[in-house]
């Protein structure tokens, strides 16, 4: 083991340290496949929520997933379709809410674009 130690040391100060984009939670962006999603952290007062009046979310989903996301924040994006600049959300309804009772200004979300024919099909 003593022969690995200088090794080791010879390679770790030969790196060179890049900072890392991350999300709020520490995650790294992902980078996009050609015409695939985004994933970004948007604030909160940026998506639009158009079927939030019409279900009702189970409050105690919410509060697990708020102590779920205190100790090791989302660990899976919400679904947002990105229509001539604007967010819509369709899914992720109660961790939406979760990050909203938090406090939290952003959310991850994964961003695919759409069109104004697409966003009329998921509001049926």
């Amino acid at each position: 083991m003593s022969s690995f130690s200088p090794h080791l040391s010879h390679t770790l100060s030969s790196c060179s340290l890049r900072p890392i984009k991350a999300s709020s939670n520490g995650v790294p962006f992902s980078k996009p496949k050609s015409g695939g999603p985004t994933i970004l952290e948007l604030p909160l007062e940026k998506i639009r929520r158009p079927l939030m009046r019409t279900r009702a979310n189970d409050p105690e989903k919410v509060k697990d997933l708020m102590e779920s996301i205190k100790q090791i924040g989302l660990q899976e994006p919400i679904d947002v379709l990105e229509v001539d600049g604007v967010y819509y959300g369709f899914s992720g309804c109660h961790r939406f809410e979760a990050h909203q009772r938090l406090g939290l200004p952003t959310i991850r979300c994964k961003i695919r674009r759409g069109t104004k024919e697409t966003l009329r099909h998921h509001m049926r």
